[in-house]
């Protein structure tokens, strides 16, 4: 029976469903994040979401068709506190930086994370005191403050944006999302050079 289900899931195409990801949007339009398709259902079936837009194949229950919502705005504003940031993660780190060192640009599998301010010298852990390096440059900065070495900063490192989360959690992300993400066209410029 297990095996059963399994080639059931293969070939109906469960696995594709499963990564499908709907982009929520507040009140104002700001993009929040990104749920799926059953979160996202439930939301507006509830009425505090409305679907901005849609997949051309529908959702069916035995007896009900609805909207496959694609992106969904909510209904009332919600109040994202500026003040909390997101915790220091080494892949979103690698994506705000384009995945290259940015004290000489090499991309590779040997980048690690570099604080500007050494944490021996009163450095924090803050998306403004983190950067990426590769590990030969982190090695040669050691402890030492920037003005302590000849290597510079191309543009002072700042917390990510909620349009690279977002990016970062869809794997693709769709045509009909990029009008709702502001800065989208940058951030996947910065990765790509």
């Amino acid at each position: 029976m297990q095996q059963h289900r399994l080639g059931i899931a293969i070939r109906g195409c469960y696995i594709a469903r499963a990564v499908e990801r709907v982009l929520v949007l507040n009140a104002s339009y700001e993009p929040l994040n990104v749920c799926s398709v059953r979160r996202a259902h439930v939301l507006v079936w509830k009425g505090k979401a409305e679907v901005l837009e849609s997949h051309g194949q529908p959702l069916r229950t035995s007896s009900s068709t609805y909207t496959r919502p694609h992106v969904i705005r909510l209904m009332a504003y919600v109040r994202v506190p500026r003040g909390v940031t997101k915790r220091i993660s080494r892949r979103v780190l690698f994506a705000r930086d384009g995945w290259k060192c940015v004290y000489c640009g090499t991309a590779g599998n040997r980048l690690t994370l570099d604080h500007v301010i050494p944490r021996s010298r009163g450095g924090t852990s803050v998306w403004e005191n983190v950067v990426t390096s590769c590990a030969p440059c982190n090695h040669r900065k050691g402890d030492r403050l920037l003005e302590e070495t000849t290597m510079t900063l191309p543009r002072p490192p700042r917390a990510p944006t909620p349009v690279l989360f977002i990016r970062l959690a869809a794997e693709h992300v769709p045509d009909t999302w990029r009008r709702y993400l502001p800065g989208l066209e940058a951030s996947m410029a910065v990765a790509a050079a």
